[in-house]
């Protein structure tokens, strides 16, 4: 009998702490849903430890913006905007026009209508898919934290850990060569995605030599970032093959899709698309072709999270495995991605290391994750788990 009173005694507990939840309240008992009240904007500058060269473009520093979007209940939540003109089309200043639009529609939405908001800023502009991100990681964050759960849970995950590749930029062969044993050796990845395009036969030379100096065990990716033409891309593609190199990336020009079904049936290596799949209908047009063995997911690319699932989903319903990637970033755009790779069965790669070439990784937001060489394990504090504001 006092067994049954004590569990008697626990439940009504329980049920006294759930209706005074704010999620109850507001969106179980008939009551008013969250309205957001302000949103603000903060730009940073990331300086980078070196130069970063890909095919197209070289950085040594990269113009972020923040976004804090706040609530009439008191919770807010942290996004961020990493534009890449090459890629997205942004800078910081088109960021920060777009935002300002933005607002206006923001004041007075519920921050949990994500679709709903996503509506809107569509509406109000095409593109600026950065800004767009921004916002988004924000409502996310302010998800979880009125759900009192970590970013990866909201999204559906159990696991709190990841693994991501580090990235090598192009420089000469040894460079390249020294570098990557550093990244082994020195800071324990296990994955190397090594930037390429420029020059083929400088490209298979340096693999080459990469490989030499890493060994056999370490998995190594390349990212061309569109540089190749066909023929180029066939006969390089054949040449990594033999190197043990298991993946490439957006090896052709992003508009060529049907170059990279050609590409992907004359080798055995994967085929990874990146620039060529900005939305969930360009997702669709390369899965109906067979264009792709895996899809980079980048949150900045696509708009965000909610996006980002939709291109997942009709990846997986094609047999597509999905990596997340990033563009320079600090930790709270890759605490969401790194959130959506532990949540997401079918995302089976990680390429989120950006935020480590920065000469101040952690820039003032410590936590979200613990680093420990490429693992990656996920805060269990609500939301992004970053403590950051402003």
């Amino acid at each position: 009998m006092k067994k049954t009173e004590k569990l008697l005694t626990k439940i009504l507990e329980i049920v006294k702490f759930i209706k005074n939840c704010k999620f109850y309240k507001n969106y179980c008992a008939g009551g008013t849903p969250m309205k957001i009240t302000d949103v603000k904007v903060e730009t940073i500058r990331i300086p980078m430890k070196k130069p970063f060269r890909i095919a197209f473009a070289v950085q040594d520093h990269s113009l972020n913006v923040l976004v804090k979007i706040s609530t009439d209940e008191g919770l807010w939540g942290i996004g961020e905007a990493a534009p890449f003109e090459p890629v997205t089309g942004e800078s910081a200043a088109t960021v920060l026009e777009a935002l300002k639009l933005f607002r206006t529609g923001l004041i007075g939405m519920d921050p949990l209508d994500v679709e709903g908001i996503h509506r809107m800023m569509d509406r109000l502009l095409s593109g600026n898919t950065s800004a767009k991100a921004a916002v988004d990681i924000a409502l996310y964050d302010i998800k979880g934290k009125l759900m009192g759960q970590p970013l990866y849970k909201v999204l559906g995950g159990s696991v709190n850990q990841i693994v991501t590749d580090m990235t090598v930029g192009i420089d000469t062969p040894e460079a390249m060569a020294a570098e990557a044993r550093e990244r082994v050796e020195k800071d324990g990845f296990t994955i190397l995605k090594i930037k390429a395009g420029i020059n083929p036969s400088e490209d298979i030379q340096a693999l080459t030599l990469i490989r030499q100096a890493v060994g056999p065990n370490i998995r190594l990716r390349v990212d061309a970032n569109q540089g190749y033409t066909v023929s180029d891309a066939v006969r390089t593609l054949k040449a990594f093959e033999e190197l043990g190199v298991e993946a490439v990336e957006q090896c052709l020009p992003s508009w060529d899709l049907d170059g990279m079904r050609f590409v992907r049936s004359k080798v055995d290596l994967q085929v990874m698309l990146d620039e060529s799949v900005h939305t969930p209908i360009d997702a669709a047009k390369a899965c109906k072709i067979d264009a792709a063995d895996i899809i980079n997911i980048k949150l900045m690319k696509c708009g965000g999270l909610y996006p980002a699932e939709k291109i997942n989903a009709i990846a997986e319903a094609n047999h597509v495995q999905c990596m997340v990637g990033c563009m320079l970033e600090t930790k709270v755009a890759i605490a969401a991605g790194v959130s959506l790779v532990a949540a997401k069965q079918n995302i089976t790669e990680a390429d989120c290391d950006s935020f480590m070439y920065a000469v101040d990784p952690e820039m003032g937001m410590p936590g979200g994750f613990a680093v420990n060489g490429g693992v990656y394990t996920l805060s269990d504090k609500p939301g992004l788990g970053i403590d950051i504001d402003f």
